[in-house]
């Protein structure tokens, strides 16, 4: 698929990639999460302070949250989902390029995919052991 990405540090190549959703069947293999993974293991850290991104398309919800949670100082694009959108169609069950980026921002309730929530107390008992474990040493 035609998507790539490249991140540098410093003027550097940290990492490059290619979609490889089709090679791998691995619908996460997105250029920008591909490439994310191998910057993340050569820089040893998620933590991608005076890195940057450069990629052909903007990104979508998914590349585009992985990239807020690395924090990146900047992230370049060439072209848009209008640019390319008369190029390169691809539509699933849930996702249209025209429809995706609206899709994410609904209530859970909402969105296309059904989604159920089942509450448990149990559940939330992970979250308390975690800051158990985790607390700041003082």
């Amino acid at each position: 698929r035609p998507f790539a990405c490249l991140i540098t540090k410093e003027n550097e190549i940290i990492a490059e990639a290619g979609n490889q959703v089709a090679q791998t069947h691995d619908p996460t293999a997105h250029a920008e999460m591909v490439a994310i993974r191998a910057a993340s293991q050569k820089l040893g850290t998620e933590h991608f302070i005076g890195c940057n991104f450069y990629i052909l398309a903007h990104p979508c919800p998914m590349c585009l949250a992985a990239m807020y949670y690395c924090s990146p100082e900047k992230v370049v694009f060439i072209t848009t989902r209008d640019d390319y959108s008369k190029f390169y169609v691809d539509d699933r069950r849930y996702f249209t390029l025209q429809s995706f980026y609206d899709e994410i921002g609904k209530p859970w309730q909402e969105r296309s995919m059904p989604m159920v929530y089942e509450g448990r107390a149990a559940g939330i008992e992970v979250y308390k052991r975690w800051q158990e474990i985790n607390k700041p040493h003082q």
